[in-house]
């Protein structure tokens, strides 16, 4: 019986560890070569498969492979692309089993959060419904921290720790200025419906009374007098206010602080302007000076202050899912479990993707504190250790040096094109 081939994709925002995940796919899918041909890679994710614009790793040097795991964003591209079910779009699924026939893909891993899942979770049941033998393994990556049946997410650990770093140093910053510029400086960070990343922004205070005073969660109702009074408050003590704010922050009736109007191809509402909207009501009401920043996408980049947890997991999941699919196991995600005791340790398991797929993971209320504006000792028990440990990538004239693919396509075997 032929080796079949393997499909890899990276799909939604990417983080500083995904390639850490893709490194761990080909590494180890090399090292089953009696068993596993050729390990192509989505061109941007899900519509490389679709376009079938399929590109060989084996083109890629072992020493550039391995440069991966220290290298941020989506080496091979990615996509927010969900495929509408079955009965709504049976082309899409038609296009992919012709598309897997001519290069023979029997194994597919796909890198992403819950609707990545809800991708994966709908080739799995190819076989099922189409009669095309594959087995479909969901590689976690997604820095709101938001998958169930998962301890943590990879990527998260690496944007958490860039928050709570740029937090303290920010503080630092204002502290110093605050007698005659600046009172208040917020810092606007990503978190549609799960205020994990903002919640980061607590490790930053090493003792009680020490910033960010203010952490704005999407899970708590946001109440504008009780904002704007704390703010006064926390000036008129320390003579300045730290405030990190989650981009899902949202009043009761679910109506969102800033709403920029415009939705993704996933169809969530493009999010973004907490910031500048918190910024002019504290200006309006308490005429007070302020500063703001935007995290965007330097939070989830910052391979150069990653956390080596993060990219350890990262590795280990991506590693972990083709050994699942060698085991014959199908329509599952690889799962990080948290040791019991209290020194931190983890280890590896399996979720099934029909219970993860477009489901969210809030923070839970005992994360956050009684006035819901910091974290909890329970919180910082638990994101502690996903922060921990330092791996910089190599400098050279002062920069990170960063793995260049080449991204060689194979030739297309099919006639037809697809528009996706």
């Amino acid at each position: 019986m032929a080796k079949k081939n393997a499909f890899y994709a990276q799909s939604g925002g990417v983080t500083a560890v995904i390639n850490a995940s893709a490194c761990g796919v080909i590494e180890t899918a090399r090292a089953n070569r009696d068993k596993i041909g050729k390990i192509y890679a989505g061109k941007n994710g899900i519509i490389g498969a679709l376009r079938e614009e399929l590109i060989d790793t084996s083109k890629e040097t072992p020493r550039t492979i391995a440069a991966l795991k220290h290298t941020p964003s989506g080496a091979f591209g990615s996509c927010r692309h969900k495929l509408k079910s079955f009965d709504d779009n049976p082309a899409e699924y038609e296009r992919l089993i012709e598309v897997f026939k001519a290069h023979n893909i029997g194994y597919f891993f796909y890198n992403g959060g819950g609707d990545s899942a809800d991708t994966c979770l709908k080739v799995s049941q190819l076989s099922e419904k189409m009669g095309y033998p594959i087995q479909a393994i969901h590689i976690p990556k997604t820095v709101d921290n938001d998958l169930p049946l998962t301890d943590n997410c990879p990527g998260f650990g690496s944007v958490a720790k860039y928050v709570a770093v740029s937090t303290k140093e920010a503080s630092l910053d204002v502290a110093s200025m605050c007698e005659t510029s600046t009172k208040v400086f917020i810092l606007e960070v990503m978190g549609r419906h799960a205020g994990w990343i903002a919640a980061a922004g607590g490790l930053a205070a090493d003792e009680a009374g020490d910033p960010p005073h203010i952490i704005l969660f999407p899970e708590i109702a946001f109440n504008r007098e009780k904002f704007l009074k704390k703010v006064a408050q926390t000036v008129k003590k320390n003579g300045y206010c730290v405030v990190v704010a989650s981009e899902g922050a949202q009043y009761k009736d679910g109506t969102l602080i800033a709403d920029a109007g415009n939705t993704d191809a996933f169809g969530h509402k493009q999010l973004g302007g907490v910031a500048p909207t918190l910024a002019e009501m504290i200006k309006s009401e308490l005429g007070l000076k302020y500063h703001w920043a935007l995290a965007d996408y330097l939070q989830r980049s910052a391979r150069h202050i990653a956390s080596s947890t993060d990219v350890e997991q990262a590795y280990a999941v991506g590693k972990a899912a083709v050994e699942f699919a060698l085991d014959g196991k199908n329509a599952v995600m690889v799962s990080i479990e948290r040791g019991k005791g209290k020194r931190y340790s983890w280890s590896l398991g399996e979720a099934p993707l029909d219970k993860i797929a477009n489901v969210e993971k809030m923070m839970p209320r005992s994360f956050i504190s009684r006035d819901g504006f910091a974290i909890t000792e329970a919180a910082r028990t638990y994101l502690a250790p996903l922060i921990q440990g330092e791996d910089y990538p190599p400098y050279k004239n002062g920069v990170p040096v960063y793995a260049r693919t080449k991204n060689v396509l194979v030739a297309k075997k099919l006639k037809a094109a697809f528009k996706v």
